[in-house]
């Protein structure tokens, strides 16, 4: 089974109800949490990836992410004036990052895609 904590600072709920809806039948738990409980779940090892918002796509999406398990193991998706690819999000997750930030704006176009990259 493959976990998801979500943390961040934004719309923890909304991101869970897409990441339901997202992998429905697959086989993944979906768990929301603060953002320091959610990034220490991935360095103890309790969950696999983590997906964030708030309103740059990096601060208080990412921060306690970054401070915990580097950024080598972050990716911020989207910012209020970038939205990465596809094929970006895809490499980023190949070269082994494990936290996803975005802002909560973009979170329709970056989740699914997110989604289709990981390895669920």
């Amino acid at each position: 089974m493959t976990k998801i904590v979500i943390g961040g600072q934004m719309g923890k709920d909304d991101i869970k109800k897409d990441l339901q809806k997202l992998t429905s039948g697959m086989n993944v738990e979906i768990t929301v949490k603060s953002d320091l409980d959610a990034a220490m779940a991935i360095q103890n090892h309790q969950a696999d990836f983590y997906i964030g918002a708030c309103a740059t796509g990096a601060g208080g999406a990412l921060a306690m992410a970054t401070a915990l398990l580097g950024s080598e193991k972050t990716l911020t998706v989207a910012t209020p004036t970038r939205v990465l690819k596809p094929d970006e999000i895809k490499q980023g997750i190949e070269n082994g990052k494990i936290a996803f930030g975005f802002t909560f704006n973009a979170k329709d176009t970056v989740l699914p895609e997110i989604v289709r990259a990981l390895p669920l």
